[in-house]
């Protein structure tokens, strides 16, 4: 029985022995009871002279009752006597080496925690030792004599305390004499056995050590283990170093955590070292729905049956762009094309915005698909408040990376024409069967197949339940809301989608033409009843405009203008150039009306332009009747049709001039006169028809 630190222990001899009467328990006893672990070892039976000590209150009761009733309270038996001890707890905070300025091996590692308990218990025994060596000290100072030190006492004390506690401290007078002196006056530190980290024995020294990095470096030659064991021991003959005898001694060496970073980027990449060696950021993903939207462009796991070049019929894959809410994991939009571009992200993101109805604060793309252009990052600074790219190289910055290969293994993967996922995953389920597929070739789908098929594995990924959630992906994006997130508007999705002509265009008497991505459209702009709306042609015919058009619909555009101050100013909406047939036999009632429409409208332009210019030619006097000439008659009119539009213009103006529509001839020769006095020139020139 003894104290084992601050807790009551005892053997098993204690529990065992009868020969000082009746055994507490028997060794079967003993057997289960650690076997069922119903009592605390506190120390292993090992080595040599090595019991084991058992924590008494661990025992069972009636084991306990026993105990005491043979050999008494072992509270009581052990505190007569008993040397007091105080724990050095800054000993121990020192040799825990846990803290900035406390104890560490050479190699940067923390004594084992045995050696802690050790250590601490030794400094505090040699605390009590230099306070007994402190007051014989005063005592001999009080009586002003030169009496020496009693190490016998000390070492009687000593001795005392490595029966309660079991400290190491030497049990040699002139050694524990030595001891204490040096811990006065070098402190814990000398209580570290010198056998840690023990470089006598090193044969690998730091020069030796920077040529087996340097030979591990070396590109030109590259060594093996083996070349580098050999080499570094021709050399080292050379230089008068110690050799290694085992190759060993090499790979322990290099593998060490200090030494690895110094050459793992020569031998496997800078990446390689970044992505071993760097530290990796642990986030939180989003709370809400439309914070961060993840983009990426990844091929579509699935063959389709195509030709080559050469018209032979092969399986064929493409890519696809997909756009994915880091929320709730849910595929808001995608495009499938041959390759990824700027143009195949554009359209994702506008099905996913269109498929979201709300803009969404933040996405991530990487730096792939023509992202870096002018219009692209234009593009991305529309449709979201905040745009980033993922750190090159960092596939762990990639959420949307893990959803894709989820979205492999727990969808696409069912289809027989699966082309297995990344060449560089290891499970066999991951691979293809491309025996089965070549077998059955002529049942892979066709490209448009593959669009619907693909649609379809979209939705049900959608409708399967989250991980983290009882709710089904869409589900679980449609219940969230996100405030900084708002609704979109018809105009916020002009600002997004639309774009605008790089240069002016003019607009003719065919209207006006824009050329987008090689194909020519032409627009005019109509009136309220649908037909070319003359009143703006008037105004505006060779006038040049910026054009503003959506490049997924392009049956309706607004023609703007960019005056010197200000930003763009939308002017009319304009749509696609009427066109009709040719052939009579061809044309529809609608077409044939419209023809005689605009053709009217025409010619009463034409007499409008007319009478307009004549009328001004009148005001100034440098009209040809003026001057005894005539004016030329409009061509390609007769005179009956000309003198209609001329009296449908003349009435028009009248209109316009406050002259009543009705004819009223008086009938009183002096009321004939009054309404001749009354009329002006300007009225008398409507009505002169040439």
């Amino acid at each position: 029985m003894q104290r084992y630190g601050q807790t009551i222990a005892v053997t098993v001899e204690d529990l065992t022995r009868s020969d000082d009467g009746k055994a507490i328990m028997s060794m079967n006893n003993y057997r289960n009871l650690v076997r069922r672990k119903q009592v605390n070892i506190l120390r292993p039976g090992k080595g040599l002279g090595s019991c084991a000590l058992i924590e008494y209150s661990s025992l069972p009761e009636r084991f306990r009752r026993r105990f005491e009733s043979k050999y008494g309270d072992p509270e009581v038996l052990l505190s007569r006597d008993k040397s007091a001890l105080v724990i050095n707890a800054e000993a121990r905070r020192f040799f825990a080496g846990l803290e900035p300025g406390t104890f560490r091996l050479p190699n940067g590692e923390t004594l084992p925690d045995d050696k802690v308990e050790e250590y601490t218990l030794n400094a505090s025994v040699l605390d009590a030792l230099h306070e007994e060596v402190e007051k014989q000290r005063l005592g001999r100072n009080r009586l002003k004599n030169s009496t020496r030190i009693v190490w016998e006492n000390i070492l009687a004390s000593a001795e005392r305390l490595r029966a309660d506690f079991h400290h190491t401290l030497p049990n040699n007078e002139a050694r524990l004499k030595d001891k204490v002196r040096t811990y006065e006056r070098e402190g814990f530190i000398c209580l570290v056995s010198k056998k840690f980290c023990n470089a006598n024995k090193t044969k690998i020294t730091p020069e030796g050590g920077r040529l087996l990095v340097a030979l591990r470096r070396s590109r030109v030659p590259v060594y093996t283990l083996r070349q580098i064991f050999d080499e570094y021991n021709r050399r080292a003959e050379r230089k008068g170093w110690k050799t290694l005898e085992s190759m060993n001694s090499v790979t322990s060496y290099l593998e060490r955590p200090d030494v690895a970073p110094k050459w793992w980027a020569a031998v496997y990449g800078e990446l390689s070292a970044r992505q071993k060696f760097d530290r990796k950021q642990q986030t939180i993903l989003p709370g809400v729905r439309d914070a961060l939207w993840y983009g990426d462009g990844t091929k579509l796991n699935l063959y389709y049956k195509g030709r080559d070049k050469d018209g032979k019929p092969v399986k064929k894959t493409v890519m696809v762009y997909e756009v994915i809410d880091a929320y709730s994991e849910m595929m808001l939009g995608y495009c499938i094309g041959e390759r990824e571009n700027a143009e195949l992200q554009r359209r994702a993101f506008r099905m996913a915005i269109e498929t979201a109805g709300h803009k969404p604060f933040e996405i991530v793309t990487d730096n792939q698909g023509g992202q870096k252009t002018t219009d692209s990052l234009s593009f991305m600074s529309r449709i979201c408040r905040i745009s980033r790219t993922t750190e090159p190289h960092r596939p762990q910055a990639k959420t949307i990376e893990s959803i894709f290969g989820r979205f492999q293994r727990e969808v696409l993967h069912g289809d027989w024409r699966f082309t297995g996922q990344n060449i560089t995953a290891t499970s066999r389920d991951s691979r293809p069967n491309l025996e089965f597929v070549e077998a059955n070739a002529d049942d892979l789908y066709t490209f448009e197949e593959l669009c619907a098929a693909y649609a379809e594995y979209r939705q049900r990924w959608n409708d399967l339940r989250h991980p983290e959630s009882k709710m089904s992906r869409r589900e679980m994006y449609l219940r969230s809301q996100n405030p900084e997130a708002p609704a979109l508007s018809q105009y916020d999705y002009m600002e997004m989608f639309w774009r605008v002509t790089e240069r002016p265009s003019e607009f003719t008497s065919s209207g006006i033409a824009i050329q987008v991505e090689g194909q020519r459209y032409s627009y005019e702009v109509l009136d309220a009843e649908g037909h070319p709306d003359m009143e703006f042609r008037r105004s505006n015919t060779t006038r040049k405009f910026f054009v503003r058009y959506d490049p997924d619909d392009m049956t309706r555009v607004w023609l703007c203008t960019k005056p010197t101050v200000g930003g763009l100013r939308m002017v009319v909406p304009a749509v696609p150039y009427a066109v009709v047939h040719r052939a009579i036999q061809e044309q529809t009632p609608e077409e044939q009306a419209f023809l005689r429409k605009t053709l009217e409208a025409n010619k009463q332009e034409r007499v409008r332009r007319q009478m307009e210019g004549y009328e001004l030619e009148i005001a100034h006097g440098v009209a040809p009747e003026q001057h005894g000439l005539r004016t030329p008659r409009l061509q390609g009119l007769s005179r009956r049709a000309q003198e209609q539009l001329l009296d449908r213009y003349a009435r028009d103006m009248t209109s316009e001039s406050g002259i009543s529509d009705e004819t009223c001839e008086p009938i009183a020769i002096g009321q004939v006169g009054k309404q001749i006095s009354n009329m002006t020139f300007d009225k008398v020139s409507l009505l002169n028809k040439l």
